[in-house]
């Protein structure tokens, strides 16, 4: 055997123990366990079934997720499943036009909060925020913040596919000034997914006291990873599982 054939035989052994690494075969997928304290696990579909929520409540808890994100209806359900396990329950109030009334979305938080939510999710009046009713709009969102202060975290949600240039930035100017925890740049009503350059904008508005999450169309743990860099901290996602496993 000459030493151009010895070559081939040893490199076609090392090929064959690779398996799914060698030359022309899909390459193993990056996992994310790294970021899965970043991840809301978001299960929020309108057909969810409540064995949906308790096989997600433990996907949350075996891999150690920030949050899941459930519907008002299944707070219970996700506190009882996710007691003392550290995974927080996260819920939409006044989801997803942010168009009832600030009495309604007060009772909603307050509801959500005596169930067992820890965070909120809260739409912003998008109504509001398009006619230039500015004060109206803060003081919507205030009141929720205030009702649920020291008792569960908000995030207002700025539904960025909707909004001209001009409105992008009083919206995130409404949520700053209502004094929410984080802002969440989200694509529900759009389908519009957060880039990199979406992040550092709403960065250069809200300043650096109040964090940022990204909502839709995230699938991999290196869109993740690129998104956090530019300066978000959650991640709501449906994909939760494949993104941490890989």
């Amino acid at each position: 055997m000459n030493i151009e054939e010895i070559v081939a035989k040893v490199t076609q052994e090392v090929l064959s123990r690779l398996g799914e690494n060698t030359i022309g075969s899909p390459a193993v997928k990056e996992t994310g366990s790294d970021v899965a304290q970043t991840i809301e696990h978001s299960i929020l579909n309108p057909d969810t079934t409540a064995a949906q929520i308790v096989k997600a409540c433990k996907e949350a808890r075996d891999l150690r997720m920030a949050n899941v994100c459930v519907s008002p209806y299944y707070v219970t359900l996700a506190a009882e499943q996710l007691r003392g396990s550290g995974v927080k329950v996260c819920t939409a109030i006044g989801f997803p036009h942010g168009a009832a009334s600030t009495a309604a979305k007060i009772a909603e938080a307050r509801e959500a909060i005596k169930n067992g939510a820890e965070e909120m999710d809260v739409s912003m009046n998008i109504l509001a925020i398009k006619n230039g009713e500015i004060a109206e709009a803060v003081k919507d969102l205030k009141s929720v913040v205030d009702t649920v202060h020291g008792k569960a975290m908000v995030k207002a949600i700025y539904e960025q596919g909707l909004y001209t240039d001009e409105e992008k930035a009083a919206a995130l100017n409404v949520a700053k000034a209502a004094g929410v925890d984080f802002v969440k740049i989200s694509n529900a009503l759009t389908g519009k997914k957060a880039i990199v350059e979406d992040v550092r904008f709403v960065r250069g508005i809200i300043g650096n006291a109040i964090g940022i999450k990204i909502d839709g169309g995230i699938s991999d743990a290196k869109t993740v990873r690129e998104l956090m860099a530019a300066g978000a901290q959650r991640f709501g996602c449906s994909k939760s599982v494949q993104i941490i496993k890989g």
